[in-house]
């Protein structure tokens, strides 16, 4: 086995929570800084409405899931066009086959 590889062991390490809990335990850094502990962490305190928001996570995921609704309603609308126009086509399909004119929209019929 190699000598001095392994760090420093510092038996009585400060960990320290940015709620201002703080405790000892043993580490390779003498002080362990953390954002959250069992002291305010929602699930041992029991405030599960409580959230805990790191750089924006709540707010990130509620812009991604409005833009999805935004793009499912676009995308709603564009299929419906597309069902308008299919079927447009389908009775002009239907009045070639027949040999029928379509009946004039506005337009004055033509003169024989």
């Amino acid at each position: 086995m190699k000598a001095n590889i392994h760090p420093k062991y510092y038996p009585d390490a400060t960990v320290v929570c940015a709620c201002g809990n703080t405790w000892i335990t043993g580490s390779t850094m003498p002080e362990v800084r953390t954002d959250v502990c069992s002291a305010c962490h929602p699930f041992f305190t029991g405030q599960q409405q409580r959230l805990v928001d790191r750089a924006g996570q709540v707010d990130r995921f509620n812009r991604r899931f409005q833009v999805a609704q935004e793009l499912q309603v676009t995308e709603t609308k564009r299929e419906a066009a597309r069902r308008k126009r299919e079927e447009a086509r389908r009775l002009v399909e239907i009045v070639d086959e027949k040999g029928v004119e379509p009946l004039a929209t506005g337009a004055e019929a033509p003169e024989e």
